[in-house]
């Protein structure tokens, strides 16, 4: 048994993540590239006696780079080299996705092309000849239709196992980018063929091409091997001359063409991919008496007026089937995590180990776990919405407002990604802000989009929702989703106006044609963010909420307090009392306290700031930690009640608390590792600590204004 490595590389919208599950289905691990927070999914399959292991790397339009994306995948190729790259091509837009093809071969790496979707080029009357295509490129090319699963790649699957055992070339290609790019391209490619720089990673060529087109990891590659060989004459040559030659390059097309040399290379590839097409590669029906479905949908679908009307209900209709079919499982789990606190409770002898186990752990652990149900249903009608395209289209008619508040249409999906909809996370989504090429605009929505409803916050808002708008809990999800975006929109416009003034710039982007979400696709990709969010629980959470406990515990109360009850013959009252005042004599009890005198004027009770502060760092830790106090705080309950329940029985609750802490939770500080991100991505600790204390500080002032305008309302 042999093992093999492919990589699967491809435009975004190619269709890559579906042949990968097509392929690998639940043989696969999602995980980060070390050092970075892009996510890299591997899988397995086997064919004959060969085992593949299949890596799905970020999709990228080009391998310069421009954002973190491409530099993930290109460090990939370069340093884990692969076996084979299956290069995913859109074949109903092949000009486009074989732009990459070109760089892939100018790498000279052994690729192979999957031409995916040949079900949609047929609809649109694109019809390709495989053969000559294969030919004209000299790699092996294999139609596919990854969405149709094994049968859709079987083609593919047998071509890796007769080609591979080395038989799969490395196709080299010398494209001509005009006379005066080849004579730089030259000089600088004996340039680093003379002094041996990077040329045991890429070829000589191909690293002088990327000087050329200013790449920036290679330009500080350059910086950094001038840093290793210190200021030798021969080092310094090396830089004085390539330097040299790019600039009289860049300011001889600006002179005589009036461009610059990235711009000339993009069009002669494009160029040459012409001449291949145009060799009898494609025949296309021109008859456009009929739309396409796509293009018929859209003309509804992203409508002026239409559109914005279907988009408030897709997203309403989302959280209404959220709640509505995860309801059963959701008390399913309540039932058992009730059942496990009664079964401790009646097992274990009294004592630090017990209040652990149950209202540290059980309690704490356990009010978060039980929204998985909802959680799960969320990423589910989500991930239908993305896979099937719709998801681009909400961003599409986003700009037009996004426009108005000073942001980049491409600031639209970091705010999905974070959880505008629903579910998301602020990490990818602060690294999402990296598609954007103004700094300005960029740190407008690298400073807003913790704004949005992530998945940390759910648990906060549904556990307040069910204990005192049960009956308006889909209205309630979906203002709530209204009030974030409203927000940090008008955050935003405030940035803009003030310490991120600047120009806006234009926004263009790609519609992927819609499809139908496979089934396998969906599971997948449920599955994948649900398992987050308990791998979360079961670690991140779960060591917060036991120190939170430990916190809440320690100092006991001592045996003169007046409060101290030392035997069990007391009354459930006098239980109670003591009960509170341990939790009040405890650190994070005197810390609560202390900060009540402020955060009273927002409706907050000192056990509410205990849940705030471990919010800090992670939101799903204010549910554990409510869930601990009130279990420490009311030992003396004759049955054990939800922690929703519970809420709506305690005297230091009304509905009105309830809304103040959903807008206090919904706009304060992001969570620890969030900061630590934002902080990274703008270069410095400073904008890290601006977004704690103005996220902190405007959540405050709007929970405050809401109580107290309610409280003023009799509310």
């Amino acid at each position: 048994m042999t093992t093999s490595t492919i990589a699967l590389a491809g435009n975004p919208n190619s269709g890559k993540t579906t042949l990968f599950n097509a392929l690998t289905g639940a043989r696969q691990h999602v995980g980060n590239y070390p050092g970075v927070t892009v996510e890299k999914k591997t899988g397995r399959v086997s064919i004959d006696d060969t085992t593949f292991t299949i890596v799905d790397l970020p999709g990228t339009y080009s391998l310069t780079a421009y954002s973190l994306e491409e530099v993930v995948a290109r460090d990939f190729l370069s340093m884990e080299k692969p076996d084979i790259i299956v290069n995913i091509v859109d074949a109903s837009n092949l000009e486009r996705n074989l732009y990459l093809t070109l760089q892939f071969m100018e790498m000279g790496l052994p690729v192979c092309i999957a031409l995916n979707m040949m079900d949609v080029a047929k609809k649109r009357g694109i019809s390709i000849d495989i053969e000559k295509l294969s030919s004209l490129l000299d790699v092996p090319v294999v139609p596919t239709i990854a969405r149709q699963g094994k049968k859709g790649t079987e083609k593919l699957l047998e071509m890796l196992a007769c080609e591979f055992n080395g038989t799969i070339g490395r196709p080299s290609i010398n494209i001509s980018y005009g006379n005066d790019v080849d004579q730089a391209l030259m000089k600088i490619e004996t340039l680093v063929k003379e002094h041996g720089f990077l040329t045991h990673i890429y070829p000589a060529r191909w690293t002088a091409l990327k000087l050329i087109e200013n790449d920036d990891q290679i330009l500080q590659l350059v910086r950094e091997h001038q840093a290793e060989k210190g200021t030798g004459e021969t080092t310094t040559l090396f830089m004085e001359k390539v330097f040299n030659v790019l600039t009289d390059l860049a300011s001889h097309l600006e002179l005589t063409l009036q461009s610059y040399p990235e711009a000339i290379i993009a069009d002669y590839r494009y160029g040459y991919i012409r001449s291949i097409l145009k060799q009898g590669v494609i025949t296309q029906n021109h008859d456009r008496s009929r739309l396409e479905i796509s293009d018929r949908m859209d003309k509804v679908l992203t409508h002026r007026l239409l559109g914005p009307a279907i988009m408030v209900t897709v997203i309403y209709l989302l959280y209404h089937f959220t709640f509505t079919y995860s309801e059963v499982p959701v008390g399913w789990l309540e039932s058992i995590f009730a059942m496990a606190g009664g079964a401790a409770d009646s097992i274990m002898a009294d004592g630090l180990l017990k209040s652990l186990i149950i209202s540290g752990i059980i309690d704490g652990v356990g009010g978060v776990l039980g929204f998985v149900p909802l959680i799960m249903f969320m990423f589910f009608f989500i991930a239908i919405l993305e896979d099937s395209g719709y998801l681009a289209r909400v961003a599409f008619m986003l700009d037009r407002v996004f426009r108005v508040f000073g942001l980049h249409g491409s600031s639209v999906m970091p705010f999905i990604v974070s959880g505008g909809i629903g579910g998301g996370c602020a990490v990818p989504g602060i690294m999402a802000t990296r598609t954007l090429k103004s700094r300005k605009e960029r740190m407008a929505t690298l400073l807003t989009v913790p704004f949005m409803n992530c998945g940390a916050k759910l648990p906060v808002f549904m556990l307040l929702i069910a204990a005192f708008f049960e009956a308006h809990r889909a209205l309630l999800m979906f203002l709530i989703t209204i009030v974030s975006w409203t927000g940090a929109l008008l955050v935003a416009k405030l940035f803009r106006s003030t310490i991120v003034r600047g120009e806006a710039t234009p926004f263009i982007m790609e519609l992927p044609t819609y499809r139908l979400p496979t089934v396998t696709g969906v599971i997948i990709h449920t599955w994948e963010r649900t398992w987050q969010y308990i791998k979360k629980a079961g670690t991140v959470i779960l060591a917060i909420s036991v120190i939170l406990w430990a916190m809440m515990t320690f100092p006991s109360l001592p045996e003169d307090h007046p409060k101290y009850i030392g035997n069990s013959n007391t009354t459930m009252d006098a239980n109670d009392e003591h009960a509170q005042a341990a939790l009040r004599h405890s650190l994070a009890g005197r810390l609560g306290t202390a900060l009540e005198g402020v955060t009273a004027w927002a409706g907050f009770d000192w056990r509410i700031n205990i849940a705030l502060v471990g919010g800090f760092a992670a939101k799903e830790v204010v549910v554990s930690t409510l869930g601990t106090a009130l279990s420490l705080g009311e030992i003396g309950e004759e049955e054990t009640l939800s922690l929703a329940r519970t809420l709506s029985q305690d005297p230091g609750w009304r509905p009105l608390t309830a809304v103040s802490l959903i807008l206090f939770t919904m706009f304060y500080a992001p969570c620890f590792v969030s900061v630590v991100c934002l902080a990274r991505e703008a270069g410095s600790w400073k904008w890290g600590l601006f977004s704690v204390v103005f996220n902190t500080g405007f959540a405050f002032l709007i929970a405050t204004a809401v109580y107290q305008a309610g409280s003023s309302m009799g509310f």
